[in-house]
């Protein structure tokens, strides 16, 4: 039995506890949050045996095996930083820190203690999408040629928001933008060549970000996110013998469409029970198991690509979170 504490009692700590009732071997030991009312609601809500006042309180907690991390992301790095140094092993939800340098720091801290850290990507470790990756990899539509993928919300999110606070990681990249840029980096790597173009809310975050990605073997990635209209939320993968499609949303999506030339379309079914938390979870409790440090499904040198690539365009267009 895995047990785990959850740090964070938002929308995103409650899915994922929902989720976690579908796996029969993981046990939602703890909560821990900034207020004990807030831990004790959420333990109540939830039948969680134990509430703590305090992020430190929870990471302290001896019996947990390991620490959901689903704060804002702004808090991340200071969460993560705590359970870490209390010597839990981690999954710290998406995106994993602000930039690079952070989630360097996160990862350089989880291998001086010796304890497993994971970055929150469900989309790596749904199965369909795996799936989909295999079959890219193995050639199933020749050599891939274009991905393309958008994130949109509708807004309009007040002035108040987080979303368009600039301190807090605001705007739409690190929200929305990291889906298709991790689906881009799933499908073909890093990219030899970024280009990014976004227009500015009033507070100096990206409202509406167009991304293009070209790479060494001529392969191009085009991108976008926004949070001033919501968008399809589809995503393709165009070869020189196929393609696959991915309905709305691509990050979870129901189903996928495999064309090959000369063949009838092939629908590729998805696992639709929960969330779709539950397989991140899993991927944790198989590593945890086996005594791995990092997940092979989500590595940490992806995470750090991405985040590589996410500065990189907030470079491009403007955007500094400091």
């Amino acid at each position: 039995m895995t047990r785990w504490g959850i740090l964070a009692t938002g929308f995103i700590a409650t899915r994922f506890v929902e989720d976690l009732r579908l796996l029969p071997d993981a046990e939602v030991a703890a909560v821990g949050s900034r207020s004990p009312e807030g831990a004790q609601r959420f333990a109540d809500r939830h039948g969680i045996a134990r509430a703590y006042g305090s992020w430190a309180e929870l990471a302290a907690d001896d019996s947990l095996d390991v620490v959901y991390v689903a704060t804002p992301h702004a808090a991340h790095h200071a969460a993560a930083t705590i359970c870490l140094q209390a010597g839990r092993a981690v999954l710290v939800e998406k995106p994993f820190t602000l930039d690079r340098r952070s989630g360097a720091e996160l990862i350089d801290l989880a291998r001086s203690r010796d304890v497993f850290l994971m970055e929150a990507m469900w989309m790596r470790c749904n199965p369909l999408l795996r799936r989909v990756a295999e079959l890219v990899a193995d050639g199933a539509i020749g050599q891939v040629t274009t991905v393309a993928a958008d994130f949109g919300a509708a807004g309009p999110f007040p002035p108040e928001h987080r979303m368009r606070a600039r301190t807090l990681g605001g705007g739409a990249l690190l929200d929305l933008g990291v889906y298709p840029v991790g689906l881009a980096h799933l499908l073909l790597g890093v990219p030899q060549q970024v280009r990014a173009f976004a227009q500015l809310s009033p507070e100096g975050v990206d409202e509406n970000t167009g991304i293009l990605l070209g790479y060494a073997d001529g392969a191009l990635a085009t991108l976008s996110c926004g949070m001033v209209g919501a968008t399809p939320l589809v995503a393709s993968v165009t070869g020189t013998a196929g393609r696959i499609d991915l309905p709305a949303p691509f990050y979870r999506p129901p189903y996928a469409t495999l064309h090959r030339d000369g063949a009838a379309p092939e629908v590729l079914p998805a696992d639709l029970s929960g969330w779709g938390y539950q397989h991140e979870a899993a991927e944790v409790q198989r590593c945890l198991a086996a005594g791995l440090r990092e997940s092979p499904l989500v590595p940490q040198r992806a995470t750090l690509e991405v985040l590589g690539l996410l500065d990189d365009i907030r470079a491009q267009i403007g955007v500094d979170y400091a």
